[in-house]
């Protein structure tokens, strides 16, 4: 599966993103999804995943209550809306596929991997 990221750019803190992630060659029905991100000289870092079927969801602690993970498989459609974005949030942003049924919060468990957007949230 080859995976599309889009919807990064530059916002003030307090403002929302929705990135998008297309999936090609494969349904996205067949995987679950992650949202991963990396910061300038950080390790890459878990955001949010969704299991195959969109039923179960999983978020780092420090993105709970503002971002929200969602997929319509109909579409090979996965999103990440992120509300209340604070400086801290600013990083590449990726998009991941698991051949797993449940949601995997580990990177190196992820089979695929899209390019980054890049986001940056302004003070």
């Amino acid at each position: 599966v080859q995976l599309q990221v889009s919807g990064g750019g530059l916002v003030q803190a307090g403002g929302s993103l929705r990135l998008s992630c297309a999936a090609s060659g494969r349904t996205v029905r067949e995987y679950s999804m992650g949202w991963f991100r990396q910061a300038p000289g950080k390790e890459r870092e878990f955001v949010a995943a969704i299991d195959w079927s969109g039923s179960s969801t999983d978020y780092a602690d420090s993105v709970k209550g503002r971002f929200t993970i969602s997929r319509d498989n109909a579409n090979n459609m996965v999103y990440l809306q992120m509300n209340s974005l604070k400086p801290e949030d600013t990083a590449v942003y990726y998009c991941a596929a698991s051949i797993a049924s449940m949601t995997i919060i580990i990177d190196n468990l992820y089979d695929y991997w899209g390019q980054g957007t890049q986001v940056t949230v302004s003070s």
